[in-house]
């Protein structure tokens, strides 16, 4: 029997391993030996003085948990195959050529900004000479204006994919499995650098392109359409 239930645990308790679990038994009048369960969701009450931990859970009575299919993007090997320009490395941009990768496509992401490590450098002259670099700042490089400013993975754009895949693909790049089951995840400004860096990684080693200090000013049109897989570049320049 398989049973769906929600349950809050005090946070005081939210540390002890068995706390949920024994919540779990006390509310199903249950012994813990009775039932497995698998939590799907997790999150903050704070209204009240003592803050709850909220908790939706499977809970498996008298038959084994279903186990888990490992998440494995089919990818394919892009290297001889047709040009896609994807203009940004940001999420959006990152996305994008995964999705290509898993099309048979060839990506070739162009940035006008740095790569996630250099783009330090330009924000510590921010920080501490007050010296803005139009190209590599807060805003502009690889990983876009979340990278450094935030983490967080808000959306409420539940038709138009599947937010769980996303969040796969950054479990599977190095975030914390908890965004899988928290209600508002956040992955930390201080780890994020780092999946970005090993997106880039599967993105080139599946024969995908990623160009940093490289911009599209132009667009070649033949015969009044434009000209796929022809773009122009120019270093050192925004826009």
């Amino acid at each position: 029997m398989i049973k769906e239930i929600e349950i809050g645990v005090s946070s005081e308790f939210a540390s002890n391993p068995d706390a949920l679990k024994n919540s779990i038994a006390q509310t199903l009048g249950l012994t813990q030996d009775e039932f497995t369960y698998k939590i799907c969701r997790r999150s903050i009450d704070a209204r009240g003085k003592n803050p709850l931990i909220r908790y939706k859970c499977q809970v498996f009575i008298s038959e084994p948990e279903p186990v888990d299919i490992d998440f494995n993007p089919q990818w394919q090997s892009v290297h001889q195959k047709k040009r896609v320009i994807i203009v940004g490395a940001g999420p959006a941009g990152y996305f994008a050529a995964l999705q290509c990768l898993s099309l048979g496509l060839k990506p070739v992401i162009v940035d006008r900004g740095k790569d996630v490590r250099a783009r330090r450098r330009d924000l510590k002259a921010i920080q501490q000479n007050g010296i803005v670099d139009a190209d590599s700042n807060y805003c502009f490089g690889e990983g876009g204006a979340g990278t450094y400013s935030d983490g967080k993975l808000y959306t409420r754009s539940h038709k138009r994919g599947s937010i769980e895949n996303i969040l796969q693909l950054l479990v599977k790049h190095g975030a914390n499995p908890d965004i899988l089951i928290d209600a508002h995840p956040h992955i930390g400004s201080n780890k994020l650098p780092q999946i970005v860096s090993n997106l880039r990684n599967t993105i080139v080693s599946f024969g995908g392109e990623v160009h940093f200090e490289e911009r599209v000013i132009d667009f070649i049109k033949k015969r009044g359409k434009d000209s796929r897989g022809n773009f122009s570049q120019r270093k050192g320049l925004g826009g």
